[in-house]
């Protein structure tokens, strides 16, 4: 008996669980999803976007336009920066990061400072606006690698049923 074929990349199998994790967001706009991972291919940490530990999701705005503390953004922590912060102790040199939205330039310098090498991406909607180009810069000027993932599976399908085990 040989090897199963048709099993998903390294690559495509952390962008799912940084997209499976963003479906933890309550967010109804982005779901974004984030997983770092050390040289060995071992996860070190998720994360994704929502509220601050203890501020209830019934008790902040969801809105993304309007008076600014009325939005979700003075209140919303990032994906990148929730896995960032749920690594505790853990090292985060040399990692690389799987994030399915280009990081902002807050996430940016968290994931800088944190010594994470390389940011890999499905999407990168917000190119034009001035966060993701200041982004941009500190990535290229500190040395992160970015790289935009082509996934080579379409679609993963889970199903949490036994019956289709």
């Amino acid at each position: 008996m040989s090897k199963r074929e048709g099993y998903i990349s390294w690559d495509d199998y952390f962008m799912g669980v940084a997209l499976l994790s963003g479906q933890r967001s309550k967010d109804p706009s982005t779901q974004v999803g984030a997983c770092i991972v050390n040289y060995d291919n071992r996860i070190v940490s998720i994360g994704y976007n929502g509220f601050v530990n203890g501020c209830s999701d019934e008790d902040f705005p969801w809105e993304r336009e309007g008076d600014f503390l009325q939005t979700k953004y003075p209140f919303v922590v990032h994906a990148e920066q929730n896995a960032i912060l749920n690594s505790k102790s853990k090292s985060l040199d040399k990692c690389r990061i799987y994030v399915n939205l280009y990081p902002c330039h807050d996430c940016a310098r968290n994931i800088i400072q944190s010594g994470i090498r390389e940011v890999i991406y499905l999407s990168n909607k917000y190119e034009e606006t001035d966060s993701i180009k200041a982004s941009k810069m500190m990535f290229e000027k500190s040395g992160v690698k970015l790289t935009q993932l082509t996934p080579e599976t379409k679609e993963i399908i889970i199903s949490l049923r036994i019956e289709d085990m």
